[in-house]
């Protein structure tokens, strides 16, 4: 296909339609031009599009564009692709919409609602009384031979006989300008999420246009599946003791996070209001699913799977899953819960089955279809097979089922294919193959650095089914857009997406399909269930919160230090303190060492790809828990926890740029810090702003130092918004016990350092202390120009009042404990209060301050070790308790 070269708006009537600000493209040749017409001028809906951002807003293009990409970055917007070993790639959304006419739509409409009846009546015959079959409309290789055919759903009947609550289809324009269906989804259909996500980016760059061309909404599709599922979940609720007046609980089930497209899972289970799950979360007893939580098993009525077919129970399908739910199809089919589709429905995203629709529709529904279908033959039907031998000489070559990517013959991703070069593996094996025409897609407009080019792109468009078994259209949809000078569609190749605006001439509906107000009297007060991998989670989010602030806290104050006055006395007890908040690891001072040395290895272990424990890890790993609870998180919390991991990444990357960028590496690097500093602003003398990184080196100690004060504010920011802006539920509780746990073993294990070392009554050991603690500010006010062992001992230690004094912390710790099991409501267990010592019991502040004969302070070591362990037993005790379910271990761990 031909590609020209860029050119700017000439003709009077290009001028007419849109400011000569913008350059143009020409769609590829042979597509239609959703942009133009034959003339050249622009379409209506682009003409009015432009026409509404004017001058000023065309030329504001490339800050959206930027804005846009900011938005990706900030919400973590991503997309797996298993090529990039786990890795994940940044969310591809163009800037400028997709629209489509209102009366196009209409047509649009009409075809999908049709295609969505017709695939719900296949699913019901073949797994229903098989007319289809029997009559010979279908071949039964199609249907038996496809692994999305599961034999025991074989006679199920879901309630209402609504086999499919949610159906995609793939259309495209081809060159003439008609619509056609080039694929069905039912198995799982994903870009629901990704859809709304563009919807809400998008929009909010362009929000007179959008206002201005009464773009339809999202919201009410979304309401309808949820009325849907409620509706169709009340069948599953008859035996429930709580009766039908109880809301039914509805799970979306994910592969997990290694999932391609899980960022969508967990978008779209906050919109909803749903509960993630992924299937090691759910159970199954007595022919019921239940979801394991924080206060035991609670009933699951309504699962909206986003997980394949073959995979969802490893009783009855693939025994090597270990992603699904054990004992789930047997819950299904003694009618006590509803999956959404249900399985076994993937077989007719066949391609092979499109070429007999049009025969399957006149049966079952009575009537010609109205989207036409992209030209296929089946190659298990001899006829069929020599027609598209005889009349074509290249064409898509399709496998028939779903095979894995490393079996699977040439076909989309591939391009077109000579068939004479196909025929004899065709021959060999032809029920596995199909044949499709190749179509020349519609190109759409794309913005890129002032220009705007097109790219040939697919539309999905989504029926949602109601509960008396007809569908509601999504107005809109979810388009990707083809790579570069590639013809084909695929996100895993690296397309794009783009939002997809449905014109209309009526004013915005404020309708709405969910149930009837809720009344003051239906309310109760009742907190959100917590499952237990959600409590862990939130509880280890805690935990990696807490030690990235202790460990930039260290870390700040080390490289201040290290050539200072003290820096030679001090040193001993900086080591020990790096190696136990894992800042350095224990190789790499288990050579003789100079604070050089250690200021080397300090800064080889900041990435996360380094130690277990370094600032990075810590902060990838923080971002990572919260991520698999991003529905309990405001999106400002959740920003901040991303800024953080992002904006250290970018500032190691500048300052330490890895091999390749900035300066080649050197020989022998093994630790990915490499080349030199881009902004060097070291003098060369080796003074404080400069110095060596492990590989001889040198990197920019005030940027470093820059970095770190940025990255404490950050901090300080996700702590408060922790304690200001998350419901003060279980939830909460477990990531508040979670700090408290890491905030006891750290103050306790610093106090104890720095006492074994002697350094306690030393000024530098003094200051140490203080600013560890964070109360150098409280301290200086209360004891003005004193340096006394038991002032500062009574206020890290016996102040209750003080955020990491040791004994406030731990009792406020013991008493969050006990809120959590009586919130759990288990009365399996001793209170937590019993099994950790009170503060009453605990050493006082003239026993803390007693040296015995070695002058050493043996009281307040001992208390630190007793404290330290007992935090160590409960962060043990609350995994078996609440995490594994697991015997607790509490005679073992608390004595």
């Amino acid at each position: 296909m031909a590609f020209q070269s860029t050119f700017p708006f000439e003709t009077s009537a290009a001028r007419a339609d849109a400011s000569s600000l913008l350059r143009l493209l020409p769609a590829y040749e042979g597509h239609w031009d959703e942009l133009r017409d034959a003339s050249g001028a622009l379409r209506e809906p682009w003409r009015e599009f432009f026409g509404r951002l004017g001058d000023v807003g065309i030329a504001r293009l490339e800050d959206h564009r930027a804005s846009l990409a900011q938005q990706i970055r900030d919400n973590d917007i991503s997309y797996n692709v298993y090529a990039d070993k786990g890795v994940p790639r940044p969310w591809a959304l163009d800037l400028l919409p997709f629209l489509i006419s209102e009366a196009e739509w209409a047509h649009i409409e009409r075809g999908v609602t049709q295609r969505a009846h017709l695939l719900n009546a296949i699913v019901a015959d073949v797994y229903g009384p098989q007319t289809l079959l029997q009559r010979g409309q279908l071949p039964p290789a199609l249907v038996f031979g496809h692994p999305g055919y599961l034999r025991p759903v074989k006679g199920y009947t879901p309630p209402g006989g609504q086999f499919l609550q949610v159906v995609a289809v793939d259309l495209a324009r081809t060159p003439g300008g008609d619509w056609t269906v080039m694929a069905h989804r039912t198995e799982a259909p994903s870009g629901l999420g990704y859809a709304l996500e563009n919807r809400l980016i998008v929009s909010a760059l362009f929000a007179d246009p959008f206002r201005a061309l009464r773009v339809s909404r999202l919201a009410p599709t979304y309401s309808q599946l949820i009325a849907t599922l409620v509706q169709a979940a009340q069948a599953t609720m008859r035996h429930d003791s709580e009766g039908a007046d109880r809301s039914p609980h509805i799970a979306l089930l994910t592969p997990g996070p290694f999932s391609e497209t899980y960022f969508e899972h967990v978008f779209l289970a906050r919109y909803l209001g749903v509960t993630l799950v992924e299937g090691k979360d759910l159970t199954v007893r007595d022919d019921k699913l239940y979801l394991k939580t924080l206060g035991g098993l609670e009933r699951v009525h309504v699962v909206l799977r986003r997980l394949d077919d073959a995979f969802c129970d490893p009783v009855e399908l693939r025994a090597d899953s270990s992603i699904g739910v054990p004992g789930l199809l047997q819950v299904m089919r003694a009618g006590n819960v509803i999956v959404s589709n249900v399985p076994g429905s993937g077989f007719v995203e066949s391609p092979a089955l499109h070429g007999f629709l049009p025969g399957i529709a006149e049966v079952l529904l009575e009537e010609d279809l109205v989207l036409p279908s992209v030209a296929t033959w089946w190659c298990g039907e001899q006829a069929a097979r020599e027609h598209a031998f005889a009349r074509m000489d290249d064409a898509f070559i399709v496998p028939t089922w779903p095979v894995a990517a490393r079996d699977a013959p040439p076909g989309v991703e591939q391009g077109r294919q000579r068939l004479a070069a196909w025929r004899e593996r065709i021959e060999a094996m032809p029920d596995t193959f199909t044949i499709q025409q190749a179509l020349r897609f519609s190109c759409t407009p794309r913005y890129e650095e002032g220009t705007i080019g097109r790219r040939p792109s697919v539309l999905r468009v989504y029926a949602i089914a109601d509960a008396s078994g007809g569908w509601h259209v999504m107005p809109g949809g979810f388009t990707r857009m083809a790579a570069e000078r590639q013809a084909t569609v695929s996100m895993q190749y690296g397309g794009s997406s783009v939002d997809t605006w449905v014109l209309s001439s009526q004013p915005t509906s404020t309708f709405t399909l969910l149930p009837s107000p809720i009344q003051p009297a239906d309310l109760a007060r009742k907190h959100r269930t917590v499952s237990s991998r959600a409590a862990e989670n939130l509880f280890w989010a805690g935990r990696y919160g807490e030690r990235a602030e202790n460990n930039v806290r260290l870390l700040r104050l080390i490289l201040g230090s290290l050539e200072g006055n003290d820096a030679e006395a001090m040193f001993p007890t900086l080591v020990e303190l790096a190696l136990y908040c894992g800042l350095v690891q224990s190789g790499d001072m288990s050579a003789p060492h100079s604070p050089q040395a250690f200021e080397r290895a300090l800064v080889a272990n900041l990435s996360e790809s380094t130690g277990t424990a370094s600032i990075g890890q810590n902060l990838s790993a923080q971002a990572r828990s919260n991520g698999e609870v991003r529905g309990r998180l405001s999106n400002d919390h959740w920003r901040m926890i991303l800024a953080a991991r992002n904006d250290f990444r970018d500032a190691l990357q500048e300052l330490m740029p890895a091999p390749g960028v900035g300066g080649a590496a050197s020989p022998g690097e093994g630790n990915g810090i490499a080349g030199t500093n881009r902004n060097d602003r070291s003098n060369g003398s080796g003074n404080a702003n400069g110095a060596t990184n492990c590989c001889g080196e040198r990197y920019d100690r005030l940027t470093l130092m820059d970095a770190l004060e940025h990255l404490s504010v950050q901090l300080s920011a996700i702590s408060g918004a922790q304690g200001d802006r998350m419901t003060r539920d279980e939830a909460w509780r477990l990531l508040f016990v979670g700090r408290h746990i890491e905030r006891v073993s750290a103050m306790t294990s610093i106090l104890r350092i720095v006492a074994d070392h002697g350094q306690l009554a030393t000024p530098a050991g003094f200051d140490l202390l203080l600013q560890l603690f964070d109360s150098t500010l409280t301290y200086r006010a209360l004891y003005p120009g004193r340096f006394e062992v038991p002032a500062l001992l009574d206020l890290l230690v016996i102040e209750p009042t003080n955020p990491r004094g040791v004994y406030g912390v731990y009792e406020r710790l013991r008493k969050k404990l006990d809120e959590i099991a009586v919130a759990a409501g288990s009365t399996r267990h001793r209170p937590f209060a019993e099994l950790m010592a009170p503060v009453a019991s605990l050493p006082t502040l003239e026993s803390l301050c007693t040296v015995d004969e070695s002058k050493d302070y043996g009281n307040l070591m001992a208390v630190c070790d007793q404290i330290g362990t007992y935090a160590g037993a409960a962060a043990h005790e609350i995994s078996a308790r609440y995490f594994s379910h697991a015997s607790t271990i509490a005679s073992q761990v608390w004595s």
